[in-house]
């Protein structure tokens, strides 16, 4: 078992839990596999490197191109671990689809993308709706952690999800010609026909928190309740802390050695 649950509730169509996870074997296999691919984009890579690698090439050319190959720049920001984190986590335990490492959208290796930290679908039956949704890392020993509250708070931008057109444009346009042409398109069809039918309210919104304290529900709840106010069926709201078991800060080093730091 990776994980043991803290903490659960539910009020109206927003749930909030907390998951901490226990070191061992199974963390090991999860941070070197799902984890690492994500925060490398692995599968991106690789495409790159067989395409590259399938050109006709002098010896001198083919030197050069190992070059490069070597020069890949590692991802080592504690937040960008945490959001590699959360969405292996939604992709195993939540069914949620994310056809697109958005690692790959990045010129500068060191930018951050604006938008929403999780764009994608979940499956609901034999149908998929949107899941969009917010990554947040804190070390702070207050709870509820700022990163929860305020303009830039997790639970104003979940909030905003649900209001801001413009922001959704922007989403299923950034999404569209990533799945285009893939086996990913119908599941994309469906989730916007259901979004679209129920007046802009059947999606999922995920608010994943990554935490080194120990588990409190305090650092879920008002903001739980806040959004079970606000927040309409059939929308579903579900906010997870993932307490881990070493600093937020060390995280980019434990999942390159797949265990304890």
């Amino acid at each position: 078992m990776i994980w043991k649950t803290a903490f659960h509730s539910l009020e109206s169509c927003v749930s909030w839990q907390g998951e901490q996870i226990q070191d061992g074997q199974e963390l090991v296999k999860f941070l070197q596999g799902p984890v690492a691919a994500r925060l490398n984009d692995n599968e991106g890579n690789q495409v790159l490197t067989d395409h590259l690698q399938g050109l006709s090439l002098t010896g001198m050319g083919q030197k050069a191109l190992d070059e490069v190959l070597a020069a890949e720049v590692l991802e080592t920001r504690d937040w960008a671990a945490g959001e590699a984190l959360a969405e292996a986590v939604l992709e195993a335990e939540h069914e949620v689809v994310l056809p697109w490492n958005t690692e790959r959208d990045k010129r500068n290796p060191f930018a951050s993308l604006p938008g929403a930290d999780i764009v994608g679908f979940q499956r609901d039956g034999d149908s998929h709706r949107l899941a969009l949704g917010e990554v947040k890392c804190s070390s702070e020993v207050k709870s509820p952690p700022q990163v929860m509250s305020g303009r830039s708070g997790m639970t104003h931008q979940l909030e905003e999800l649900t209001k801001d057109l413009g922001k959704i444009y922007t989403l299923l346009g950034w999404l569209l010609p990533r799945v285009k042409g893939t086996d990913h398109e119908p599941a994309f069809d469906e989730a916007c026909t259901r979004y679209f039918n129920s007046q802009r309210r059947d999606l999922v919104l995920f608010g994943i928190l990554v935490r080194d304290r120990v588990p409190s529900e305090s650092d879920l709840k008002a903001r739980g309740r806040h959004l079970a106010s606000h927040l309409e069926e059939p929308t579903r709201c579900c906010l997870i802390a993932l307490y881990l078991p070493w600093p937020v800060a060390q995280l980019p080093q434990v999942i390159g050695q797949g265990g304890a730091a």
